[in-house]
């Protein structure tokens, strides 16, 4: 069905309804316009919420970060980070492929149905335009055809009128006869502009307007039809992205279900163990016997039990091992085996009487102010900032057992590391002097001499720094022989000895036992398998080799590259037959695997 046929004589129906399709695609655009907004927002309000909550996820050494829960709890922000990602996405795809799509579409079918309209306007004027033509011929028609007829009736009088002349009456018959000659003009003229009008007007009806009308009808088809796509897109739309989003929560819930309590528990129990020991049950004191009164119970300084050792670790204000709590050898720790007794009575050392307990809580009770001693006093404490924080000290003695251990153990491997990188620092730069030495056009040496003190010195301080912490450590229980380092040999004037960690020549010094921990050659470095190469070089130039740890090539020679540049100016390559060293960097031409 068309609407040239059907509404025929519906214009202004066609024109105010092809109006409002128009203002209901502006309508509908200014709706997803408004949905981006709130979905920009949203996404912008959950951003920043993962931003609040994710403000300590850089300081990784916090203790709970290790811990499962926490690590899910990240997890969950950044998986709501993507989540607002993919919502202005969506934003992003409703205003690329509805709201401007649709705003410029509308555009062109304002513009298609004004130009109709005025097509439709053309006809209409055209077709009152040869209407007011006929009009006016008709009524011209009519006022000459009346003219005619009363000059006729004059002619007739006058010519029966026996006082009229000849000449009157001649007269009157031929203005008679021009009248309805004039009349018989206007009525042709007439009959033309009546023609012409039924066939413009049969026209109008028949061709022009139901064409125009059934193009405004494919016109509001089309806009509907496009309207009815971006119903569809605004669904489509959210449903592309549904595949992230659920991966997103699928994240959540993995991150729900990968919390490990029990593990949480164990770090937990890493972290905060102090290895201290239960304290043992109190001895009675028989006051009937002669022996030194010891501290009673009411005394504020005698431990009470669990109880106390609680109070001491929250407050921090106490630790048996402490530096600041350290005993002469000769008075004993709670934890101290009592000395022998004597075989020549076999009674205990008159110093402790015949109870060493309690001398050993009176000796405590002497050095330690009052401590908490229930859980409602440890509670309800308050402990001064100066009193809470314990004197931090090198060798970490102001940590629980434990804690210290773990502190020094972690301490000391930093150092093993630092001082390694120094030694590969000072083995670098003495095989660069070496080289300089054999072929000065390369360098002066003495422009590495103080680079080459100031690593001495650095690897002087960081022995001493292990061989200290190595002292602690053994003391807390831990361990010392974790990492080992390669000794370096070169000296200044391009003999090579044993150059020892602390940057001195030892030629001829004794090995000191204490120290082989780092200073032990490892001797498995070689039954290591050979390194993967990571690109080849050509070389350029010819270059001896002739120093220690160096290897000689020929201009052109193709070498498997196995380790960088460090910045020395050095690169370690190997030869086909298995033969590595060092040769210069700027003497091959290097291609990296990518």
């Amino acid at each position: 069905m068309d609407w040239g046929t059907e509404l025929w004589d519906q214009y202004d129906i066609i024109e105010k309804h092809t109006q409002s399709g128009l203002e209901l695609v502006e309508k509908y655009a200014k709706f997803v316009k408004e949905r981006t907004e709130i979905e920009q927002n949203y996404a912008k309000q959950l951003r920043n919420l993962s931003k609040k909550y994710n403000q300590k996820r850089s300081n990784k050494d916090e203790p709970e970060c290790r811990l499962s829960s926490h690590q899910s709890f990240l997890d969950i922000l950044n998986e709501m980070n993507d989540y607002a990602g993919q919502r202005e996405l969506i934003a992003e795809n409703l205003i690329v492929n509805i709201c401007i799509d649709l705003t410029k579409y509308l555009q062109e079918i304002k513009q298609e149905r004004k130009t109709y309209l005025m097509e439709a306007k053309k006809a209409q004027q055209s077709l009152e335009s040869t209407y007011k033509q006929l009009d006016n011929s008709k009524k011209r028609f009519e006022r000459e055809w009346r003219e005619a007829e009363r000059a006729a009736q004059h002619a007739e009088k006058t010519d029966q009128d026996i006082n009229a002349t000849k000449a009157d009456v001649e007269k009157a018959k031929q203005q008679a006869h021009m009248k309805a000659h004039i009349a018989e003009e206007c009525k042709n003229d007439y009959a033309a502009q009546l023609q012409k009008y039924n066939k413009e007007q049969n026209q109008f009806y028949f061709n022009d307007m139901p064409l125009i009308f059934n193009k405004l009808q494919d016109l509001d088809e089309r806009r509907a039809q496009k309207l009815a796509q971006g119903y569809i897109l605004f669904s489509d739309t959210e449903k592309q992205v549904m595949p992230i989003i659920g991966k997103c929560l699928e994240g959540i819930t993995k991150a729900g279900s990968s919390v490990d309590e029990k593990n949480d528990s164990r770090i937990v129990i890493e972290q905060n163990k102090s290895g201290f020991e239960r304290p043992g049950d109190l001895e009675f004191e028989d006051y009937s016997q002669g022996i030194n009164r010891a501290s009673s119970d009411s005394s504020l300084g005698t431990p009470k039990g669990p109880i106390d050792l609680l109070g001491k670790n929250r407050s921090k204000n106490f630790w048996l091992f402490s530096r600041r709590t350290k005993f002469s050898s000769s008075t004993l720790t709670p934890f101290s085996t009592p000395p022998t007794p004597s075989p020549s009575n076999g009674s205990t050392s008159p110093k402790f009487g015949r109870d060493p307990l309690s001398y050993c809580l009176k000796e405590i009770n002497k050095t330690v102010k009052p401590r908490i001693s229930s859980f409602r006093t440890l509670r309800r404490s308050k402990v001064t900032p100066e009193k809470a924080l314990p004197t931090v000290t090198e060798d970490f003695g102001h940590l629980p057992p434990e804690q210290r251990r773990k502190r020094l153990q972690q301490k000391f491997e930093e150092i093993c590391k630092e001082l390694q990188k120094e030694v590969d620092k000072s083995e670098a730069l003495g095989k660069m002097k070496d080289v300089y030495e054999k072929n000065p056009q390369m360098g002066d040496p003495a422009s590495l001499a103080p680079q080459i003190n100031q690593t001495s010195q650095k690897i002087e301080q960081l022995r001493g720094d292990m061989s200290k912490y190595e002292t602690w450590l053994a003391e807390a229980g831990g361990r010392g022989d974790t990492l080992r380092y390669r000794a370096q040999s070169f000296n200044n004037n391009g003999a090579h000895d044993v150059y020892s960690p602390d940057g001195a020549h030892s030629d001829e010094s004794t090995p000191d036992p204490s120290q082989a921990i780092y200073a032990e050659f490892d001797d498995d470095f070689d039954d290591e398998e050979l390194t993967a190469p990571i690109g080849e070089c050509i070389a350029l130039y010819n270059f001896p080799g002739v120093s220690e740890g160096t290897i000689a090539m020929q201009e052109g020679e193709a070498l498997a590259v196995v380790e960088e540049d460090k910045g020395d100016g050095w690169t370690r390559v190997r030869r086909n037959n298995g033969d590595e060293g060092y040769i210069p960097t700027s003497y091959v031409s290097i291609t990296l695997k990518k």
